[in-house]
């Protein structure tokens, strides 16, 4: 009973650990001082008019990084320049949906 307990949470720390890992640093963005940023609350009545169903935002290397459901029922992670609100990066369970063409206003882990 104590070796299930003791697998149980040896996954559990796995699971946090690799899902924490895999969602941060993907995107950095050039924006500026946060005080010229737009507020989040802005991002999310976009994602919302759009048909987005949004669980989550927050800031992630100066971009704002969102966790939601796309029209089209993705579940995904995204990037928004947190300026213009124009989006980035949108992907799915590791796999790139959708790519910005502009690096000058931010620039993958991967470059």
């Amino acid at each position: 009973m104590t070796g299930i307990f003791v697998r149980a949470i040896c996954l559990a720390s796995a699971l946090s650990f690799a899902t924490t890992a895999h969602a941060t640093g993907a995107m950095t963005c050039d924006s500026g001082d946060p005080a010229g940023w737009q507020p989040q609350s802005a991002l999310e009545e976009k994602l919302v008019a759009e048909g987005w169903q949004v669980r989550r935002i927050k800031v992630d290397g100066n971009c704002y990084e969102a966790y939601g459901t796309t029209p089209d029922g993705d579940r995904v992670e995204a990037y928004f320049h947190p300026v213009s609100l124009d989006t980035l990066l949108v992907s799915r369970r590791g796999e790139v949906l959708f790519r910005a063409v502009d690096t000058e206003q931010a620039e993958t882990a991967d470059d």
